[in-house]
């Protein structure tokens, strides 16, 4: 996912100055060494699953990840910035660098969006030039050398030591906490630098100030524009140790006053004292709201060292909800880091009393849940959401509530909703099967009434192309960009709208939507095998025609793709696309071509998002997500089997460039949580799950009211791929599916695995895609 890159005046990478490593003193080499977390032996040190999290897993690469410290879900994202505006640093970080210009406080885990990194602090050593202007990185006066030999990262950690000013800096989280420690040379002069100004990527401050509140407190805000178009942040900062002086500039010029700069652009450098044994500490609270309740996030009387401890412990309990046998470290690695980076977001926007601002700057408050925010619905619909029906179930309402809210300001419901602010970035609506699939899987901590009243509202307007899709029965491609991607996606909205509607008795709603959800009918070249492009009067297609022709999100057919990739997206009708090719075998034919053709891209400004082939099949971005799955619908699951494990094993490494495309808010990963455990949410608002080929000899899922559901996998291997036979409940299981209330009342699914395909097993069963078939 996810932007278009067009007009962005970056380039998609960036020259890099490398340094010559220079060693930290011996006093904090040694506290380095000491605070290393080393995973133990798995089977020995059961609970001890947080240690195999590497953070820095999709630093790299197309990944987007960032490696800094936070808390499941947690406000607060601090981590490390490098100072370049480019695509690869749409976190604030790429592996590739080796300098930094401070460490923020928030950031987006895996996107392809260049926002947030606000509320920067910087540790240096000496007095710094504030007053010069900085346009680009190299002109920071305040940036600082570092290797990767003296950095490292665990879930709620990070570390590095700044080569040019001698400071290890260390950081970690509660939830709307950040906590900074900084170890000086003895003796250096101790200083922080408050940066409110230097913006990277899309970020672009409008507002900035810091207030000096007494000998240990600072405060302030920063309100910017960038993807979120009304961001304001409001910070409050506690130092262990006294401020001796201070120096405030405000958009290029020295501030006489030295308790208050205000401006567009503002800084401040804190100065200290000479350093002794002892490391200056900092913690920082956020808030949308005020300074105030910034003051009231600012988690008080714990050390760094304790919420240090806390975070790891929060993680521990978070990721032990799922445990893997396995003899291979690195298929735990990879594992544990998949399933952290699926509980980063979405991430709590209400602040300690339920207080947040919406983009309209209106203040609202809830006491009865967390309101949450980095809402990547396009991607997290898929996977990350099913996932956390599972892990997380308590967290989904909490989730659906923050829907309703911003549904009852916009009058829709979210689409990609950033620090409250609805960017419209993406396709289709896509919280309404989150919304289906939490209400049919049980969960009923909202009002099912209001929740359907925004889903039918939502589908029933005229934004975002609904005008033409309800006149035409689909998108014309002479009407609107990405005709065929947003028909395809709306037809699956109206069937999850259809469900809801069902479930809650509402018959003339079900029999609307359900009709509206065969619009991908109407898109189907029975001469090509491919969903194109229709004109408004149903009798031309769009051409001239390649299915290998992309273009990012203009002027094209598609979104972020191709025919090859988008042709597939029919999640609630699997039998009625098999029927449009003819049958199984010219939907099989064509299902594997589609891995095994060329992996040729043509035509312009082909979109970098269309990563990670195989063939035509794209892992790097969502929506090949589901389709190795589609073979079970068509009589060969074992193909199904095949393409899975090829996935899980030529798309995710334990390397910094482990991830073969944006990780886009844990769906990614989410995709590695499921597919690894053997089975994988098709259509999520089913509550069923297809059937793949389980990675590990056991995954034990910890399940509500003390239920566990484990996955044995008997002889399973690099080659062992295929299922031979399977038993659920020691009762045979010859089908390819297993529904959500199967997993939820606990029990064993166990299969037994072998190097050939057993082309008789789960071919006998009806395949279903949703409950109802």
């Amino acid at each position: 996912m996810k932007i278009s890159l067009i007009g962005f005046g970056f380039l998609l990478t960036a020259a890099v100055t490398f340094s010559c490593q220079k060693k930290p003193p011996q006093q904090i080499q040694k506290n380095i060494h000491e605070e290393q977390a080393i995973p133990g032996n798995f089977e020995v040190q059961q609970a001890a699953v947080a240690g195999f999290v590497d953070p820095f897993i999709g630093t790299d690469y197309h990944g987007h990840t960032y490696p800094g410290a936070t808390v499941p879900f947690g406000m607060l994202q601090v981590s490390p910035d490098n100072g370049i505006s480019a695509w690869d640093w749409c976190s604030g970080y790429h592996y590739s660098d080796s300098i930094a210009i401070g460490f923020s406080h928030l950031h987006l885990s895996g996107t392809g969006i260049g926002d947030l990194t606000d509320i920067r602090f910087m540790p240096v050593n000496k007095a710094v030039d504030l007053t010069k202007k900085v346009k680009k990185r190299d002109e920071v006066p305040y940036k600082s050398r570092y290797s990767h030999l003296n950095e490292s990262a665990s879930a709620g950690y990070y570390r590095v030591f700044l080569e040019d000013f001698n400071v290890n800096v260390e950081l970690t989280s509660a939830k709307r906490t950040a906590y900074h420690r900084y170890t000086f040379e003895e003796g250096d002069e101790q200083t922080v630098v408050i940066d409110l100004g230097y913006a990277i990527n899309w970020d672009r401050t409008l507002k900035s100030s810091i207030q000096i509140d007494d000998k240990k407190h600072i405060s302030g805000y920063r309100f910017s524009k960038g993807w979120a178009k009304n961001q304001k942040v409001f910070f409050n900062a506690r130092f262990s140790k006294p401020i001796d002086s201070v120096v405030l500039v405000s958009d290029g010029k020295p501030v006489k006053n030295d308790t208050l700069a205000k401006g567009v652009k503002t800084y401040a450098q804190l100065f200290f004292g000479k350093a002794d044994k002892t490391p200056l500490v900092v913690q920082v609270g956020l808030s949308s709201v005020s300074m105030d309740k910034a003051r009231l996030n600012n988690q008080k009387g714990k050390t760094f060292i304790e919420i240090k401890e806390e975070a790891k412990k929060s993680w521990e309990n978070s990721l032990s909800k799922i445990r893997v046998k396995t003899s291979v470290d690195s298929l735990k690695t990879k594992f544990y880091t998949a399933l952290y980076h699926a509980q980063i977001a979405p991430v709590i926007h209400s602040d300690a009393d339920g207080s947040y601002r919406l983009e309209n700057d209106s203040i609202g408050k809830t006491d009865q849940f967390d309101l949450y925010s980095t809402l990547s619905l396009w991607d997290t619909f898929r996977a990350e959401h099913p996932l956390l029906t599972l892990t997380d179930s308590d967290k989904v309402s909490d989730m659906i509530n923050s829907m309703l809210i911003y549904y009852d300001h916009s009058g829709v419901l979210p689409v990609w909703t950033l620090y409250a602010n609805e960017t419209n970035t993406m396709t289709g609506f896509h919280s309404v099967p989150v919304i289906a699939e939490a209400y049919h899987k049980g969960i009923r901590g909202f009002d099912a009434g209001k929740a359907y009243a925004a889903m039918k509202a939502t589908m029933m307007g005229d934004s975002r192309g609904l005008k033409y899709y309800k006149k035409y029965g689909y998108i014309p491609y002479d009407k609107m960009d990405q005709s065929v991607t947003i028909t395809l996606e709306f037809a699956y909205d109206d069937w999850c709208v259809a469900q809801m509607a069902k479930a809650l008795g509402k018959d003339d709603d079900y029999d609307y939507f359900m009709k509206r959800s065969e619009a991908y009918k109407y898109l189907f070249d029975k001469k090509t095998g491919f969903m194109r492009g229709k004109s408004s009067d149903g009798k031309r297609w769009n051409t001239p025609f390649d299915p290998k022709y992309a273009r990012h999100i203009e002027h094209t057919d598609y979104t972020e793709g191709n025919a090859w990739q988008h042709s597939w997206f029919v999640l609630h009708d699997v039998q009625g696309l098999i029927d449009l090719f003819g049958g199984p075998d010219a939907f099989n034919a064509k299902l594997e071509q589609l891995f095994t053709e060329s992996s040729e891209l043509k035509g312009e400004n082909v979109s970098p998002d269309i990563s990670g082939m195989i063939g035509q099949y794209a892992h790097g971005n969502e929506p090949s997500h589901h389709i190795a799955y589609m073979f079970n619908f068509s009589g060969q699951p074992w193909r199904t089997q095949y393409w899975v494990r090829e996935i899980l094993k030529t798309q995710y490494f334990a390397t910094p460039d482990g991830l073969r495309g944006n990780e886009d808010c844990g769906q990614m990963s989410a995709w590695y949580v499921l597919s690894a455990m053997g089975f994988y949410p098709y259509n999520p608002a089913s509550g069923i799950y297809q059937i793949g080929s389980p990675l590990f000899e056991e995954s034990t899922i910890n399940l509500p009211e003390g239920k566990i559901f484990r996955i044995v996998a008997e002889n399973v291997s690099d080659t062992n791929r295929y299922i031979q036979s399977a038993t659920l409940n020691g009762k045979d299981f010859n089908r390819t599916y297993i529904a959500h209330d199967e997993i939820l009342n606990g029990g064993t699914l166990r299969f037994k695995m072998g190097p050939e395909p057993n082309k008789a097993w789960g071919v006998t069963a009806k395949p279903v895609s949703h409950e109802s078939d």
